[in-house]
């Protein structure tokens, strides 16, 4: 093996690694899987979401929201009801439990990343998008990882 084969699988274990002793320790805090927690984030952002809503800014796809949510709602976080509206959509809102637990968790792995993304120029972005394309195609991911896992093209962990 060359070193820089041995350099990007070092580092490919490494952030593997680092995303599961965080996933834990979120848990081991919190009593919610990173997803859970990213859903309940979402919804204290958003005013009144949807159920889509909440799945195109997580990034996650309608199934799993909707997955995590049933979850979230037989654990007392949060709670669906009809808009006063418009009756056919569903709002998502927090209980205060929900909203309790919202503002004492620790924030996702991913918001660190997202942070530090953010502060790149557009051509580092663009570079790390294109090389993390060619690495997730190299691993032949779309094959191996259930589709509602994959991020939609508008958003990055």
């Amino acid at each position: 093996m060359s070193d820089l084969e041995d350099q990007v699988l070092t580092s490919l274990r490494r952030i593997i690694r680092a995303t599961h002793l965080h996933s834990r320790k979120l848990e081991k805090q919190t009593g919610l899987t990173t997803p859970q927690l990213v859903i309940i984030q979402t919804v204290s952002a958003l005013y009144d979401p949807t159920v889509s809503a909440i799945a195109h800014a997580a990034s996650l796809s309608l199934a799993t929201v909707t997955t995590i949510l049933n979850r979230l709602e037989r654990n007392g976080l949060v709670m669906r009801s009809r808009s006063a509206t418009d009756r056919r959509r569903v709002i998502v809102t927090l209980t205060d439990a929900g909203a309790t637990l919202c503002a004492r968790a620790p924030r996702p792995l991913q918001d660190q990343f997202v942070d530090h993304f953010n502060k790149l120029t557009p051509q580092d972005k663009n570079e790390i998008v294109a090389a993390l394309h060619r690495v997730a195609a190299m691993m032949d991911v779309e094959r191996i990882v259930e589709p509602s896992l994959t991020l939609n093209s508008e958003s990055v962990v």
